[in-house]
């Protein structure tokens, strides 16, 4: 990009540069915008020279993060220009601002297609990058036919056709309808034969995709990819430009091995036997060495190896081969080495004959639970999850259940899951089952689903050799000082039920058994009283002759709750009271629970719809490639086990490898989403959700150019704290929802959770997960929704809706109709806030799945303070604005009543969550906060904001909050906003003690203190 000569141009990136804040850069580049648009009106006195240095400027504004709404129609324009340097800079800057479907591309059509079809290779290349770079549907119809022959001409150089199949691979995935390959076997075949690797690599590219489409059409190419993997291998014509740190290709090999993977075996016995050498020798040829570099990419070719050696069942020698190296690999110190092993051990699960041999490394992966790196943590677990059986399920399910108690919090629900599973499935005896799910909510309580405790229940009921010993150690549980209120329910409704069997040993009459459950009731929560109140009937049940004493203690305890407020636990103890008088008729009415129908465990059932895992899901086999439609379709490339990613090629991050795709020296056409995937040193630490690896990418955005604002805030009223933030409106509207299909986990807590960060899942079910990655510019955003079908049949009838508030502007991308099997589609969703208001929108979301109609109405995280933009200011800074908003409406003050207690300190770490930065040592007094952010809309652009915090050391539960910002709605959203953060009950109805008033003087006092005068000036 050669900008010589352009002095203009030179002296506004300088100015630019110089700009000492935010606010400098915006006036100058709101000027330089202000001049280009004069200067475009009058475009008949414009030269060309004049016309490339504007459109220029355009650009470099644009790659700034600024809004480039005008001008579009120049940067078009030279693509006609006659001159490179004009052509140039028309096709740069028309590819990076216009998107496929922008009305001024149909202009350039023939324009592109007269270069394309030319003699010129320096304009073919432009056009191609061009198409290749905007894709569109347009661009197919009209440029796919002159594309193809292009990359077929045996008279064009390899750059050219290098560009040509990478545009026609764009176009391809863009539009597989349009661009026509009907007998496209023999071209590919012919292709293949190509000895330029640069040309070869983006053919291999071209292929995968339509090989992932229909392979039998191109069974022809198949000896072809076997021989292209041989000649690398053997190191046998490989150009140095493509040898990386003595790896011959590491690209093409990949490519190839991927294409591979769509076939779905490799009959011809010869073309079998040297595809097998081939791999031998990369099984054989790979170690772990000093050089980083070369380890990623041997590595890469590597795992790729392992993936086609799986595809195609190799015979067991090579299998145990391939686990061998991998435990090598789990016990390196390198830790994407470390997970990248026991990844694609635990893919290796599917393969019975290898099990025994995984078996062997079983210590080593328990050592791996340890590891520092969560992502690490969590590829062990799933391995040790699949690789139990009965012969080490006691060994393994002891491991997890001392492993849980150092576990970290995102993992023990996982863990408990799973644990409860294994102790299911491979119990050598249920009394066996009994300790360890007792042990499990004794150690991990919180994080015990209901289905756990209800299983026990179950097989307690239905065994009568069980019951007893059951019985015993539901007693045990209750002897310790600390009971979780999990293990209080499952001890109370065994114990109701199968106590009296335990009647004659010490400590386990009627009498002790209530008392030792009647200490946990004031502890509990509701439901949990509903339980004992049934244990207590149970118990007057069981005791014959009746126990007068004990009946009345019994009798008093439903009196008292035959006026609770709670209506389940009143009616319980009021027709219990009335039941209990009936003597000996009570027996009939309280007889023993009946044996349970024989049923599919709810816990294996509950895994498998959440991908929580079996050893047959973590592996999948066949990766389908990229493809799009209005929105972006990825097939699923991960393991069906709710954790953390696989990489599509496991590459780590490789520098100086942007050949990957051609000829070193010219990358500028790379491969739009291509099958070189990059993959950082260390696993992602947090993986939130199983089809939505494209969450940790990389983002684009348009619009002005500001520091990432995060955290975020509720439906119209409170983002966490006030009473009206629960379940019922994560979804909204209640009356709405009349699914049959559940989501899976706290929706709430989900769009809590987004509302600070900027990427995970919003939703869950059984059928579809939808996530959500953003970017923050205020007062613009960028989200991208992840619609992820996590099953293998098509979701149809998908409809995706904003109910936008009428503070936001949005935008949001067309969703396909129909979205398929293990694929997954992302909707971009452009926001830009107009003013300020902390109402929210909603997504009005539905879809089909077989006879199931879902429709829910959810709420997206863009909210009040994602267009916050922290700012730290000094006393010099703060008091001038302070004294300049004068009372209301521009300076509100509230007393705060109900607050959630916390220290000061606490109080900060949520302010700064936030992105309002605590300002220390502006306030004199301790006890008080001082805070200042900066607000962005449209309406206000960015708007300074000052709050002030005092607190009454003696009554944390009241506070008088002061907010001031240059605008009268801003500052009473911004008041409202932080109040829904600090109170989490309602304001009780006692009046507190007012907070001590500390009078506003009308001038600061003589002194040069910073604390002192804002002690005067507050």
């Amino acid at each position: 990009m050669a900008l010589s000569g352009m002095r203009g141009l030179s002296v506004f990136i300088s100015d630019i540069r110089n700009c000492q804040n935010k606010e400098q850069e915006r006036l100058r580049v709101d000027k330089e915008l202000g001049n280009i648009r004069n200067r475009f009106k009058n475009e008949k006195g414009l030269t060309h020279y004049e016309k490339k240095k504007y459109v220029w400027k355009m650009l470099y504004i644009y790659m700034l993060g600024y809004d480039v709404d005008f001008g579009h129609m120049e940067a078009v324009s030279l693509i006609s220009a006659p001159k490179y340097p004009e052509k140039q800079v028309g096709y740069i800057v028309t590819s990076c601002l216009l998107n496929e479907n922008h009305d001024f591309l149909r202009l350039a059509i023939n324009t592109v297609r007269n270069d394309i079809i030319g003699r010129n290779e320096t304009c073919q290349c432009l056009a191609l990058t061009l198409v290749g770079n905007i894709g569109g549907r347009e661009f197919a119809e009209s440029l796919a036919p002159d594309v193809q022959k292009l990359l077929l001409s045996s008279s064009c150089r390899p750059l050219v056709r290098k560009k040509a199949a990478l545009c026609l691979l764009r176009m391809y995935r863009k539009n597989p309808d349009v661009v026509n390959v009907d007998g496209w076997s023999d071209c590919m075949a012919q292709l293949l034969d190509e000895r330029d690797l640069g040309v070869l690599t983006s053919s291999m590219s071209l292929l995968v995709a339509l090989v992932s489409n229909n392979h039998d059409t191109y069974w022809s190419c198949l000896p072809k990819c076997v021989k292209i993997l041989e000649r690398l291998a053997r190191n046998q014509d490989v150009p140095q430009d493509y040898t990386y740190y003595g790896i011959p290709s590491p690209w093409l090999q990949v490519k190839t091995m991927r294409a591979l993977q769509y076939f779905p075996t490799v009959e011809d016995p010869n073309t079998r036997r040297s595809l097998f050498e081939v791999l031998q020798r990369i099984l054989m040829g790979t170690d772990v060495v000093k050089n980083v570099n070369k380890n990623n990419a041997s590595h890469a070719v590597l795992f790729e190896a392992l993936a086609l050696v799986m595809h195609l069942d190799a015979e067991k020698e090579m299998m145990s081969q391939c686990v061998a190296l991998l435990g090598k690999f789990i016990a390196v110190r390198e830790p994407n080495i470390r997970y990248l092993g026991l990844e694609n051990m635990t893919r290796m699960l599917m393969v019975t004959d290898v099990q025994d041999i995984i078996k062997r490394h079983q210590a080593q992966i328990i050592t791996s639970l340890k590891d520092p790196d969560i992502s690490i943590r969590r590829r062990a677990l799933d391995l040790l999850y699949g690789m139990c059986d009965v012969s080490n399920a006691k060994d393994i399910v002891e491991e997890l259940l001392q492993y849980l108690s150092s576990a970290d919090f995102a993992m023990r629900e996982e863990l408990s899951l799973k644990i409860a599973i294994l102790s299911e499935k491979f119990a050598p005896d249920l009394s066996w089952y009994v300790d360890v799910i007792l042990q499990l909510i004794d150690k991990a309580g919180d994080f015990v689903s209901d289905d756990i405790w209800f299983r026990v229940v179950q097989f307690v009921t239905n065994n009568e050799d069980l019951q007893p010993y059951a019985a015993l150690k539901a007693r045990e549980y209750l002897d310790k000082p600390a009971v979780h209120e999990t293990m209080v329910k499952v001890s109370a409704y065994i114990l109701g039920e199968y106590s009296h069997i335990l009647a004659r040993r010490p400590g386990c009459g009627p009498r002790e058994i209530f008392g030792i459950i009647h200490e946990k009731l004031p502890t509990v929560s509701a439901s949990t009283i509903s339980i004992l109140l049934s244990t207590y009937a149970k118990i007057l049940m069981h005791t014959q002759p009746p126990d007068p004493e004990l009946q009345s203690q019994i009798w008093a305890i439903f009196n008292k709750y035959g006026s609770c407020i709670d209506v389940e636990i009143q009616q319980r103890a009021v027709e219990y009271l009335e039941l209990s008088r009936k003597g000996a008729a009570l027996m009939d009415i309280l007889a023993e629970m009946p044996k349970f129908p024989e049923r599919q465990s709810a816990l294996v059932k509950k895994a498998e719809n959440t991908e929580a895992d079996t050893a047959e899901q973590s592996a999948i086999k066949l990766r389908a490639q990229q493809q799009t439609s209005n929105a972006l379709v990825v097939t699923d490339q991960r393991p069906a086990n709710g954790t953390s990613p696989v990489p599509e090629l496991t590459l780590v991050k490789v520098p100086n490898m942007s050949n990957m795709d051609g000829d070193s020296p010219d990358p500028a056409l790379t491969e739009a989403n291509g099958t070189l995937t990059v993959v950082d040193p260390q696993p992602p630490a947090t993986p939130a959700a199983d089809l939505l690896g494209d969450l940790l990418g990389p983002l684009a955005i348009e619009g002005p150019l500001s520091a990432l604002a995060e955290p975020e805030h509720g439906l119209a009223s409170g983002l966490s704290g006030t009473p009206n933030t629960g379940v019922e409106l994560a979804i909204a509207p209640a009356e709405d929802q009349m699914n049959t299909v559940q989501p899976i986990g706290n929706i709430a807590e989900r769009f809590h959770a987004l509302c600070l960060k900027d990427s995970g899942v919003l939703y869950e079910d059984p059928y579809i997960q939808i996530g959500i990655k953003a970017e923050w510019r205020p007062p613009h955003g960028r989200l991208v929704l992840f619609l992820g079908n996590k099953n293998t049949s098509p979701l149809v009838s998908v409809q995706a809706l904003i109910l936008p508030p009428a503070h936001l502007k949005l935008e949001l991308s067309l969703a396909p109709e129909t979205i398929p099997p293990r694929a997954q589609v992302q909707c971009p969703l452009e926001v830009v806030n107009l003013r300020p208001s902390r109402d929210v929108a909603v997504l009005d979301f539905s879809y089909k799945f077989a006879s199931h109609v879902v429709n829910v109405k959810l709420r997206l995280p863009a909210v009040f303070n994602k267009f916050l933009q922290p700012i730290q200011v000094s006393a010099e800074e703060f008091f001038p604005q302070w004294r300049s908003l004068s009372g209301p409406p521009l300076k509100l003050q509230e007393v705060v009543r109900g607050v959630r207690p916390m220290l000061l300190g606490e109080m900060a770490n949520l302010f700064n969550s936030y992105r309002l930065v605590v300002c220390p040592g502006l306030d004199p007094n301790p006890n008080n906060l001082v805070a200042s952010t900066t607000f962005y809309s449209e309406n206000t652009r960015a708007m300074f904001c000052l709050i002030r915090i005092e607190t009454d050391p003696a009554d944390r539960t009241q506070l008088r909050m002061t907010v001031a910002s240059g605008d009268p709605t801003l500052t009473y959203e911004l008041k409202e906003f932080i109040k829904e953060q600090l109170v989490s009950i309602p304001v009780a109805a006692r009046a507190p003690a007012p907070v001590p008033p500390q009078p506003e003087p009308s001038s600061p006092p003589a002194t040069t203190d910073p604390g002192a005068l804002l002690a005067g000036l507050l």
